[in-house]
């Protein structure tokens, strides 16, 4: 039974678990994405996000570490020198997963997980855009200064009513001065 326990085992046992997971997070720290389906990327996040914190300082300690979850070499080189050098100022977050539907065999959702600081095509995209400010819905004061146009300061002031503004109870009268003089207007003529 579970009996409370978050973490998904993903239908595995828990050695194997915890191979896939090592082998997951070797391929992603290698290849710097992989594609997976979402069940195993959330889970992989879970795995790999503190050791990319723990890769942040180099120490011989912190190293042995992340080789006894990893047991590969290479990654761990990988780790320690690119991966480190670009998540040394990033407070967390240092993976992300995006969803690309369903597998057509079995209609698994797929996703694609990421190191955040090794998409090329987003920072590139991110780099070119002007940086927006932010601005108070309130229309509060503008930049250009405390002087104010003639047609800014004028007070406005809403057109009269040709009728009456009554309630919903009662029933507008018509006026009688104009209907009068457009009867005699029109006797006239």
């Amino acid at each position: 039974m579970r009996h409370g326990r978050k973490v998904n085992h993903l239908g595995r046992t828990h050695s194997h678990r915890k191979a896939m997971l090592a082998n997951m997070a070797s391929s992603l720290i290698l290849h710097k994405r992989i594609e997976t389906t979402l069940a195993k990327a959330k889970e992989l996040k879970k795995f790999v996000e503190p050791l990319l914190t723990r890769a942040k300082e180099d120490t011989t300690h912190n190293r042995r570490v992340i080789f006894g979850y990893l047991n590969d070499k290479e990654s761990v080189k990988e780790l320690f020198g690119t991966i480190s050098d670009k998540i040394a100022d990033r407070p967390g977050g240092y993976t992300r997963i995006i969803k690309l539907g369903n597998r057509l065999g079995d209609a698994a959702e797929m996703s694609l997980m990421e190191l955040v600081d090794f998409n090329d095509a987003l920072l590139l995209a991110n780099a070119d855009k002007p940086v927006k400010t932010r601005r108070s819905r309130r229309g509060g004061k503008k930049e250009g200064g405390s002087e104010t146009s003639a047609v800014e300061a004028a007070p406005v002031v809403a057109p009269k009513a040709d009728f009456p503004i009554v309630a919903e109870d009662e029933t507008p009268e018509a006026p009688k001065a104009e209907s009068d003089e457009s009867q005699e207007d029109a006797k006239s003529e």
